[in-house]
């Protein structure tokens, strides 16, 4: 038998051949963590999501300190308040508990890494809805688009330095780029959850948030079946203005990820979201994957896709890991 001349096993031969040849990297300052922050002064576990808390202001604070001493480019904030209503009055409130917790921890961690709001009304709506509904009960696009606005402001001002557009509303981030610069708030950043899909993978999120939604979001999330679609919206979201697009969620989207990737003028990142968390930890509770190097592994592909950044409830860990394979 003729021995083969192309080896492509060459370059796997030793740990430092196989770092040198390696075409994907994770660092740090690539991934966001999402942290969820309620009234009271208590912090409260999330039974579907092993790991992650409901956190106390002051839980907070010392989570983002963390965060910053790992490295990680930034948090997401999603607010839980206690009383809710049809219109959301809460997101616009500037002391409700979205706003007050980013005043909080931009005190805490100033430039130390980048704080992130979540600008949608499900979290303060009591129909659970990312928008205003009409007189018969569907989601009212335009009169959605003033609350978003409103809200955009509210976080701008409460010291945001990145606006997470999640509600899969029509124009939502020419209305918030247009609100933001008559307020002479130009350098208030707007990342749009361009390609968001109706997703059975949100399931654990609904608990971290106390989701009130009866019904489902698939007049205004996208399809699960439809690729192109999730490269038109983030098409129409660039050319609104939005500075970063974000495809979510991840694992399942990889497809749709590589596609906005490929085309973007600007950065595209995604998010490994709930459900894609509880799995991971599921199955290694069980004893079924080896946790770690599943969790990098997943990481690791959503960044292989395209992603220029990450949000993963395992950011701090992650970090972590890198700094120690580093050393």
């Amino acid at each position: 038998m003729t021995n083969p001349v192309i080896r492509p096993r060459r370059l796997r031969t030793t740990p430092a051949l196989r770092r040198l040849a390696s075409e994907t990297r994770v660092h740090p300052s690539e991934l966001v963590l999402p942290m969820f922050v309620r009234e009271g002064s208590e912090s409260v576990a999330i039974s579907s999501m092993p790991g992650v808390v409901q956190h106390s202001i002051d839980s907070a604070r010392r989570a983002v300190v963390e965060a910053a001493e790992a490295g990680i480019g930034g948090v997401m904030l999603f607010g839980v308040p206690d009383v809710r209503d049809a219109i959301g009055s809460g997101a616009t409130d500037p002391n409700g508990i979205l706003n007050l917790a980013t005043r909080a921890l931009v005190d805490e961690v100033g430039g130390a890494l980048t704080v992130q709001t979540d600008l949608c009304l499900d979290e303060f709506t009591d129909h659970g809805h990312c928008g205003v509904l009409a007189a018969d009960g569907r989601i009212d696009n335009d009169a959605t688009l003033i609350r978003y606005q409103d809200m955009a402001l509210a976080q701008a001002r409460a010291g945001s330095d990145l606006l997470g557009l999640s509600g899969m509303m029509d124009g939502q981030v020419a209305a918030v780029r247009s609100a933001l610069d008559a307020e002479g708030l130009q350098d208030t950043a707007v990342l749009s959850y361009s390609a968001k899909y109706a997703s059975a993978f949100y399931g654990p999120f609904r608990e971290a948030v106390a989701s009130t939604l009866v019904g489902n979001r698939r007049t205004y999330q996208l399809d699960p079946a439809n690729g192109r679609e999730g490269v038109r919206e983030s098409r129409l979201d660039i050319a609104e203005g939005a500075d970063i697009v974000m495809v979510k969620p991840a694992g399942s989207y990889l497809d749709v990820l590589a596609a906005v990737a490929s085309m973007s003028e600007v950065p595209v990142w995604a998010y490994q979201v709930s459900g894609e968390y509880a799995m991971i930890e599921a199955a290694a509770a069980q004893g079924w994957i080896d946790r770690r190097r599943a969790v990098e592994e997943s990481v690791l592909g959503i960044r292989r896709a395209g992603a220029d950044a990450v949000l993963t409830y395992w950011a701090v860990e992650l970090a972590t890991w890198l700094k120690e394979d580093r050393a």
